[in-house]
């Protein structure tokens, strides 16, 4: 389950050269829209929530990547995996996590606007398949993104379908290569979901990232929820919403 649904970026790059006898602009640079992304992370929480549950301590390594298609036009396309380790509420374990996402960028004024659908999938645990469509806007370093669940159920919580999740974020550049990052989100049921036993909750992240050079980034953020159990590892030994200290280091290509 991924923190946070995921989102496509497509970077513009421009060179431009001089001379000392005249001052034009070179042609754009290539733009190759496909993208990869492999990260290692300390610990995978999604939406304050860790993924794994066998251990419990706060060190639950995870390996994670990606790829992504974006078109010049706004839409994009993409895959996301991660490791995972939990049993569901059909007591089925999942090992692996697959996310496919596809969507729609483009600008409303001074506002970046992102319209999409994501497919959580777990192979050998396909209870706790789950599809949401969401919406973002973003401002200047604010985005508020809100995500509602199509699927009947909401990773595994059956009669879960409408569950909505709006989450507040903020990435600033505070100094040269340094990237302050903070997060806030609410995870809200409908009746029927909290007849089923969902029980809402509000998750944080705030952290900062370091850009290393050679597309390589460096991440350690707080993360956690305000929920000391969760409905979705009754089972679990330790609370998997604590709040804990998580570094990951990023590889883009």
């Amino acid at each position: 389950m991924k923190f946070a649904p995921a989102q496509v970026t497509l970077a513009v790059l421009v060179a431009l050269s001089g001379s000392a006898f005249a001052q034009t602009a070179a042609p754009a640079a290539p733009v190759d829209p496909i993208s990869y992304n492999i990260s290692a992370v300390s610990n995978y929480k999604f939406r304050g929530q860790d993924q794994d549950q066998s251990k419990t301590n706060g060190f639950k390594p995870a390996l994670q990547g990606g790829v992504d298609y974006a078109n010049p036009n706004g839409f994009y396309v993409g895959n996301w995996n991660s490791t995972v380790n939990f049993t569901d509420l059909k007591n089925n374990k999942a090992n692996l996590e697959v996310d496919l996402y596809g969507g729609y960028k483009f600008p409303l004024g001074e506002v970046g606007m992102d319209v999409g659908a994501l497919a959580y999938l777990y192979p050998g645990a396909t209870s706790s398949n789950t599809t949401e469509i969401y919406a973002a806007a973003s401002y200047g370093p604010l985005t508020a993104k809100y995500s509602n669940t199509v699927s009947s159920s909401y990773f595994s919580l059956g009669n879960a379908r409408n569950t909505g999740y709006l989450n507040l974020a903020f990435a600033q550049e505070i100094m040269p290569k340094v990237t302050l990052k903070a997060s806030v989100g609410g995870t809200m049921f409908t009746t029927s979901g909290k007849k089923a036993g969902g029980v809402d909750f509000m998750d944080y992240s705030v952290g900062a990232s370091y850009d290393l050079g050679e597309g390589m980034t460096f991440t350690g953020s707080y993360v956690g929820a305000d929920k000391k159990n969760s409905y979705l590892f009754p089972n679990s030994t330790a609370s998997i919403n604590k709040g804990t200290f998580i570094a990951m280091i990023t590889k883009a290509i």
